[in-house]
């Protein structure tokens, strides 16, 4: 399969990309500094730019399979615009009849995941300091909805670095559900089984142990 990943210099994309090279699949990432990148393989190509390009980003999305949205921001009080923008940017480069797989990561707080994550994430963390990235995030899953590509919004818990494991919950239903945690290469490993089983597309399930 081809896998165009963006946002792979770190955190999901990073593992993302790791586990689909490991797996035997071609992989484009778009990334603005790809001499960060630690990895070669015969089988990734590298795209020097930013989602919000339009010409690299469409350089990205051309000839691939699947089209893999893993970028993120640091905690910031200013205003967010990247993950909305950019998603614009993914959708018309893969056009209105494009028979390409979406897959695009959120978080916990997004859409109707907002209040999921336990009193001190929804009372404090996020809205003090996360507040403007979900917002725009809820912009993100917005568009995807309103478009017709054949999308997949992921909803990862609190992430850690742990090891893959294979073993997390798949919840698409979140009534009464508190997120708990899941390692960004579980995470990754979701991503990767679904593009070989479509079981959620048109879904946005949370993925925590």
């Amino acid at each position: 399969m081809k896998i165009a990943v963006i946002g792979a210099s770190r955190g999901i994309g990073y593992e993302l990309l790791r586990l689909a090279l490991a797996e035997g699949h071609e992989v484009t990432a778009l990334l603005r500094n790809p001499a960060r990148l630690n990895i070669t393989d015969s089988r990734l190509k590298l795209v020097a730019g930013d989602i919000l390009d339009p010409a690299s980003t469409a350089a990205v999305v051309a000839g691939q399979d699947a089209i893999c949205v893993c970028i993120g921001v640091a905690p910031t009080l200013q205003a967010v615009n990247v993950f909305s923008r950019g998603i614009e940017c993914v959708l018309a480069a893969m056009g209105q009849d494009s028979r390409q797989k979406l897959i695009s990561v959120t978080g916990i707080g997004a859409g109707d995941s907002k209040g999921h994550g336990g009193c001190l994430y929804d009372r404090l963390l996020n809205p003090l300091f996360l507040g403007t990235i979900y917002a725009d995030k809820d912009r993100q899953e917005a568009i995807i909805r309103a478009s017709k590509a054949d999308w997949l919004i992921v909803r990862p818990g609190f992430l850690t670095h742990g090891p893959r494991t294979g073993q997390y919950r798949v919840i698409e239903n979140i009534t009464g559900v508190t997120a708990g945690k899941i390692s960004r290469r579980d995470v990754a490993d979701f991503m990767l089984k679904q593009l070989a089983t479509p079981t959620c597309f048109g879904k946005t399930p949370l993925l925590c142990y």
